[in-house]
């Protein structure tokens, strides 16, 4: 077996804008082609990855590390019980805070997610560099993508985001649900814009060692590429991992190597310095 290769999405494998470098389809493809195995490893869940313009690759990890695809066979999946998942939109909703239950079958949004998210989409855009027309345009087709029901007490949601009032949510988050994972994404510390809840004990890491073990490959042969702070539970497992130019410093001064930022042929030119291609 070659080398198994876990890819980050949002700023790694495509841009800001979710598009996807065809120098990036073109470094998967070859690598492929090469005999190495190419996942993503996201905190996307499969209704969400669908929606985008990605190369073929061996299979996926999604929602942080709640759910393993190999080969199109399901290898885990880690969901929140039905109770963790009410607890959720009552106390969101409750706050009045808007959020998406992240679903394999979709998102789910309440009534203050249409409310809120269309000024977070384009604030979170625009910091990742998007003019204010495109950023717009992003928010508008994020927002239209979700699914608005009263029927939020689910069965089949891997993990929740919601929209940041202020960091205090999510700092009353940890206390609220200390069963859970609380993260944040959008933005650094004090200026992330959702906070995200998922299940106890999983990790991008988690995931990884579950996948390992299905397909009886050796950590020695994983190589790691991400761009943010979520992505270093990769890095605690792989053998060797790959910042993006456009990632974080946390991010950068925890790679073994540094590439150019996605939109400059980064995935393209690490994979080519590794010899996968």
């Amino acid at each position: 077996m070659g080398k198994i290769v876990f890819l980050d999405v949002d700023g790694t494998l495509i841009n800001y804008e979710t598009v996807c470098p065809d120098s990036a389809k073109k470094a998967v493809e070859l690598a492929r082609a090469n005999g190495h195995k190419v996942y993503i490893c996201t905190g996307c869940s499969k209704a969400e990855i669908e929606q985008r313009d990605l190369p073929e690759l061996d299979g996926m990890i999604g929602a942080n590390g709640g759910y393993v695809e190999d080969a199109g066979q399901v290898v885990m999946h880690q969901a929140l019980t039905v109770d963790q998942v009410k607890h959720i939109v009552d106390w969101c909703n409750g706050r009045e805070l808007g959020f998406y239950l992240e679903a394999n079958s979709g998102m789910y949004i309440n009534h203050w997610f249409e409310v809120q998210a269309p000024a977070t989409m384009v604030k979170y855009a625009m910091g990742k560099g998007a003019d204010e027309a495109t950023a717009q345009a992003k928010a508008d087709g994020f927002v239209n993508s979700m699914i608005r029901t009263d029927d939020l007490y689910r069965d089949d949601v891997n993990k929740v985001s919601f929209i940041l009032s202020s960091y205090q949510d999510h700092l009353d988050s940890i206390v609220e649900f200390p069963d859970m994972e609380c993260n944040t994404w959008g933005g650094k510390d004090e200026q992330a814009l959702f906070g995200d809840l998922g299940p106890k004990g999983i990790t991008k890491k988690h995931a990884i060692e579950v996948l390992l073990k299905h397909l009886g490959a050796d950590q020695a042969d994983t190589i790691s590429f991400g761009d943010a702070k979520i992505d270093l539970s990769m890095f605690e497992l792989c053998a060797y991992n790959v910042a993006m130019g456009n990632g974080g410093k946390e991010i950068k001064e925890a790679a073994d190597y540094i590439t150019d930022d996605v939109d400059n042929d980064g995935l393209y030119n690490a994979f080519k310095h590794l010899g996968l291609i």
